[in-house]
């Protein structure tokens, strides 16, 4: 019965939309095979298919546009295109390899910090939590510092800049989640390498206060009281009124009566 309905009404769709009623995957198969078109053809079907969110299918066919009509004036902004369509599509490899083929092929054109911008961007994109693997958070601040260092005064740089402090944030995230991993098992030496490394690479993020705080705690055990001192000053200095400084407070109170 259900089957019955579904052809039925499948049956009324070609009826009344008989140039549009093939499925949207045949659609796809049959706009990005190979069939030699002009330029202007190829072009606004890769714009059509972006304008309804089709953004591989655009993708592809943008690249039809560079590879069928590689000379013409519409190749180079497809290159860039292709690259903004697979960034919406979320193949961010395929985007930065777009990107950076653009970047090979027109390194002074004025749109090449916006391709910059997009290498950086889509490896943004992939920034995982801290509990993984933070080899793309890297990628994503080398990137997004070349866009700075290139194009200093341009809209990119200037959002580039607030996106690194978010990437070193995030970095230093993953610092503090190692040593604490290492503070719980009791590997004081290898905590404290992780704590100063936020202290030192990462000193405007937000995790400083409490890399400080267990800076302390690891030199306590450590059996280096003066060492959890300094630690203590720098964070009373600087932090205040923290929590962090209360718990260092408290515990370098606590090893003096002791």
């Amino acid at each position: 019965m259900r089957s019955s309905l579904r052809a039925a009404i499948l049956a009324a769709l070609v009826v009344a939309l008989p140039l549009t009623a093939c499925a949207r995957n045949k659609n796809n198969k049959r706009d990005t095979s190979y069939i030699a078109r002009d330029v202007d053809t190829l072009y606004n079907l890769a714009r059509d298919r972006l304008d309804r969110h089709e953004y591989s299918t655009a993708a592809s066919l943008f690249d039809e546009v560079e590879r069928q009509h590689p000379y013409s004036v519409w190749a180079r902004r497809a290159e860039l295109m292709s690259a903004y369509s697979w960034y919406l599509a979320r193949s961010y490899q395929k985007s930065i390899d777009s990107a950076q083929r653009f970047l090979s092929i027109h390194p002074g054109n004025k749109d090449a910090p916006y391709a910059l911008y997009l290498v950086a961007i889509d490896y943004y994109e992939q920034i995982q939590d801290v509990t993984r693997d933070q080899k793309i958070s890297q990628q994503s601040l080398d990137a997004l510092g070349e866009v700075i260092r290139r194009y200093p005064d341009s809209k990119y740089a200037e959002d580039a800049r607030l996106k690194v402090d978010l990437v070193n944030d995030h970095l230093a995230g993953k610092e503090m989640e190692i040593g604490r991993f290492y503070q719980r098992r009791g590997a004081w030496l290898s905590a404290t390498l992780r704590f100063r490394t936020v202290i030192e690479k990462y000193q405007t993020t937000t995790h400083v206060p409490e890399a400080l705080e267990r800076l302390v705690e690891c030199y306590l055990a450590l059996g280096v009281p003066e060492e959890a001192k300094k630690a203590a000053a720098v964070l009373g200095a600087n932090y205040p009124g923290s929590k962090w400084y209360e718990r260092a407070y408290k515990l370098m109170g606590t090893k003096a009566k002791a």
